[in-house]
This record gives C-alpha cells, structure tokens and sequence, in this order.
C-alpha cells in the first residue's frame, strides 16, 4: 500500500526588520490552536528564538512578558488564558529518549508548542506541523532574514488562510495594525481587533462552513435552517442596512474565497452594565426603535454583493421553523436524561408547531437579522438617533415575521430582561408601528410574539445543549433556566394552550446547571 502523502503548502516571507518579525508572529498566532505543533529550524543566530518570543508574548497579549530562551531549561511552560504554550530548545537533546526522561509527551499533550532544533525530536515531531525555516539573507542587509514557511497535513490550508489574511490586512491598510484575538460566540467564526494607527477595524474570519450530514431529504440542519455558508451574506446585509441608514459595519476589505472581512470596529460599549450583567433601559429602547424603523420599509429579498454577485436573502419557512424546535428533541431531552421520541412522538410535535406557526407565516415579510440580542448590539454616543445601535452578526438574516427580533431582544438568552421592561418594548415597538402604519394590527402581532418567543426559546434550550454535548462549550448551560422561564411566559399566551400542554407532559424543566466557576467566570 502506499504511503499516504501530505498536502503541503510553503510561503516565503522576507523580514527586514523586528517589526517584520513581530508581524510575521501575529499572523502565526492567529493560526495556532491546543495541540498544535511550530518548528523553527535554522543555523545559530537565524532568529529561531526572537520568532518564539514574539510568538509567546502574541500569544499572551502582552507585550512585556519575559521569556526566557530554554537553551539551558530544554523547556520553558506558559499557562495562558488562551492555550497552554511550551517552548522547547533541543540543541542540546542527543537522544530520543531523553525527551522521555523530561515528561515531554505529558506536558505538550493539548499544548502549543515551538520547537528549535525539531531535527532533535525524532518521532515525537507530529507529520502534521508548520515547519519555519529562518536564514539569514546578508545579500540584503545585515539584520534581514528569509523564512521559508510550509504547512503540512491539515496546516496546509491554514497556512493559505492566514497568508490571505495577511495580503487582505494590507490591502485594507492595515498593515502595520497590531493585531489582538477576540472571544469568539457560539459559532465557528473568529474574530481580531486590529489597532491601527488612525482607526481600528475588526477582522472577521468566517471561511465557508462544510456541510454537515443529511438530516432530512438529502439536506443538511444548515441547509434546512438557512444558515449563512460564507460571508456574501454578511456582506450584502450591511451594506442594505447601512443604505437605509442604520448603523452596520462598513467593509473595508474583504476576500469573498477565503471568508475573509476587514470591518469597521463599532467599539466595545454595549447595551448592557453591571454585574450580574442588566439591560440599559434607554439603549434597548433605541434597539426597539431600531426594529420598528427597519420594519416600516419594503425590503426587498435581493440585495447586491459586488461584481455582479447577488444574495437572496431565504425566506424563514415552515421547515425552518420546525428543524430549529425539533433541536429540542434531538439535544435538550437526552441532556436532562429523556429518551428520544418516537417517530409518532415527533410527528405530533410538528404538528402541533405547525399549527401555531401559520400565523407568523402569514404576516408580511421583513429582514429577520436572527441573532438581535444584546452581544450583537453596539452603542454609538457620538451618533444621532437610531444609529446609536450599532449592528453586528447578521449573516444568517432571512425573509420573516417581524416579531421574531424583538422577542430576540426582549427575551435576551443571555441576561434576564424583566417583564415589566419586556412589557415595555413590545408596547414601545406596537405604538411607532401603529403610528407609521394605521392599519398594523396589534392583537395579531401580540400573538405572534409569544408564538416567535416560544420557539425561539424552545430553539435555544436544544442549541444550548448541543454546545455542551456537541461542541464542549459547558458554560452555556447556565442560561438554560432563564430560556425556561421565557418560554414559561409565551406558553402562557391562551393560543398556545395545546402547545403548553404537550410540553408540561414531555419536557422536563431544567435542574439548576452547574458550570465550573472559572467557566462562568471566562463566558462573562
């Protein structure tokens, strides 16, 4: 049999100066995950160890951190908030087996971990690695270095990712920007702050999405779901929003094959304060009245791209609808110890949302931004009017009843919104919609609501649980009981009764979620 070959790719980059070199690290830092393996190879005084120093302080988000070359230690640990890092120097390693004398599989084990001298290694190199080959290049200047990057295996094609990422941050003039990782959300999307020297800008790295398994008819959840495969929708939805003028990111720069956008930053002063974490009642007003004024305009379901590129924006159809509730089923119930449903089981849950869902389908459609909750809203001062709500995280954005946002608002899964203010901004929404639109029916949207709410929440409670099961996300648990008590409320809307009923007979409520304190703590 042959031997399997690995994908390999190579990047030469030219650095003139420590400034290159400490660019040079940003970029590979963005790369590396756990479990990863960099090997820095070259002649005494290639620049091996400068290239790890900047690498660790990028990966530490400190500038002043001291690290200390391991040429004499063999290996230098860090315990980071973002990864544990090992930084080994193993010149001085004759054998193999000493490498198992210093506890060297134990301590890299789920560790980012730069080697000097990988030759030494052996068998404890893994095939899938990125390599970096420094030498000196004294034909163009005594300090300036060539590094021969190659990414073998899976780093292959991250090593073709962040050299996209780097030709996109030039192209946006962001070049010499300082580049800092964010946390990330419940997606598979990442995210940087690039402090640049006039402005920042956001660095969204969201590469297309591979399908999933099939789960109905030969198609995926995502597909099913209308969930964003790339970043053309994001892109065609804030430049329509940004149109009508509200506040979206302006794109700077974008690389539609990569997954790659340079935004503007909207800055970091949500809608919330506090601790525990409260709505700031005047902000998500604004919020409300952001929605009501979005949703007095005809919006059309095509919206331009670039270059000839459209997007049609997907209608929020029954399936849609129904594969986001059935999460209830296939996550939520195993998690609180329930078998699954039988097939009849299921069929008579479909049912019975299919009923209730009629009426949001009948409403007219509007853009449906699907994620409008206080981590994907922004607070702009300096601005006037509504575009102080400044609008992130909108890509999976589709054709649908309108009250489906608000309850996203109102209802926030990740902080309690009190009643009376949920009360408040239904209301608040109600009377602008009715004073721009004498015919807009306000009992019709009253049931809406509670009808969007409750599958919105029932939605929740199953992705919730998934991040835990599926994804080893635990620190989303601990929302689960608010979830409840929103859908407690919608369910007590009396056209939901049949609804109400089923669940009180099949869903158990949840026990009170125990997640490690340094979880809760890190997810704040």
């Amino acid at each position: 049999m042959a031997d399997h070959i690995l994908d390999t790719t190579h990047w030469d980059v030219v650095l003139p100066d420590e400034g290159a070199t400490r660019r040079l690290a940003m970029d590979l830092a963005a790369l590396l995950a756990p479990g990863d393996t960099l090997a820095l190879s070259g002649d005494l005084g290639a620049g091996k160890t400068t290239l790890a120093r900047a690498l660790v302080r990028e990966l530490a988000a400190d500038d002043r951190l001291d690290v200390p070359s391991p040429t004499f230690t063999l290996v230098q640990s860090y315990d980071l908030a973002r990864a544990a890092v090992v930084h080994a120097d193993l010149y001085r390693v004759a054998d193999e087996a000493e490498l198992d004398e210093i506890g060297w599989y134990e301590m890299t084990e789920g560790a980012i971990v730069l080697v000097e001298w990988p030759e030494h290694a052996g068998a404890a190199l893994p095939v899938e690695r990125l390599d970096v080959q420094l030498a000196l290049a004294s034909d163009m200047g005594p300090n300036v270095r060539r590094a021969r990057l190659s990414g073998h295996g899976r780093f292959a094609a991250l090593l073709r990712r962040v050299r996209a990422t780097r030709a996109l941050i030039d192209l946006a003039g962001f070049g010499p920007s300082r580049r800092r990782h964010l946390l990330g959300d419940a997606s598979t999307r990442a995210y940087e702050r690039l402090y640049g020297a006039k402005r920042d800008a956001i660095l969204m790295i969201a590469p297309r999405r591979p399908d999933g398994p099939p789960v109905r008819n030969g198609l995926p959840y995502s597909a099913i779901a209308h969930l964003a495969e790339d970043v053309k929708p994001f892109i065609a939805l804030a430049r329509g929003l940004k149109a009508r003028g509200f506040s979206a990111p302006q794109i700077y720069a974008a690389d539609l094959d990569n997954g790659l956008l340079v935004l503007e930053d909207l800055g970091t002063e949500g809608v919330v304060s506090g601790a525990p974490t409260a709505p700031i009642v005047e902000r998500y007003e604004a919020a409300a009245d952001v929605l009501a004024a979005l949703h007095g305009f005809e919006l059309p379901a095509r919206l331009p791209v670039g270059s000839g590129i459209d997007h049609v924006i997907p209608a929020y159809d029954l399936e849609a609808f129904l594969i986001e509730v059935e999460l209830l089923l296939d996550w939520y119930l195993p998690h609180r110890g329930r078998p699954a449903p039988s097939a009849a089981d299921r069929e008579v849950f479909r049912q019975l949302w299919s009923r209730v869902l009629t009426l949001p389908l009948a409403q007219k459609p509007t853009w449906v931004l699907r994620d409008y909750h206080s981590p994907n809203l922004m607070w702009l001062p300096q601005r006037k009017g509504l575009e102080r709500i400044g609008l992130l995280d909108f890509q999976d954005a589709v054709m649908g009843p309108p009250a489906y946002d608000l309850a996203s608002l109102a209802q926030d899964a990740r902080l309690d919104v009190p009643e009376e203010l949920e009360l408040a901004l239904v209301s608040r929404y109600a009377k602008a919609r009715r004073a721009a639109e004498p015919a807009f029916d306000v009992r019709s949207f009253a049931a809406t609501y509670a009808i969007l709410g409750a599958q919105r929440a029932t939605k929740i409670l199953g992705i919730f649980a998934r991040l835990k099961h599926r994804d080893g996300k635990p620190h989303y648990l601990r929302h689960i009981p608010r979830i409840w008590r929103y859908l407690d409320r919608c369910l007590a809307f009396p056209d939901l009764d049949p609804l109400k009923d089923w669940y009180a007979a099949h869903v158990p409520p949840p026990e009170a979620e125990a997640v490690p304190e340094a979880l809760a703590e890190a997810a704040r």
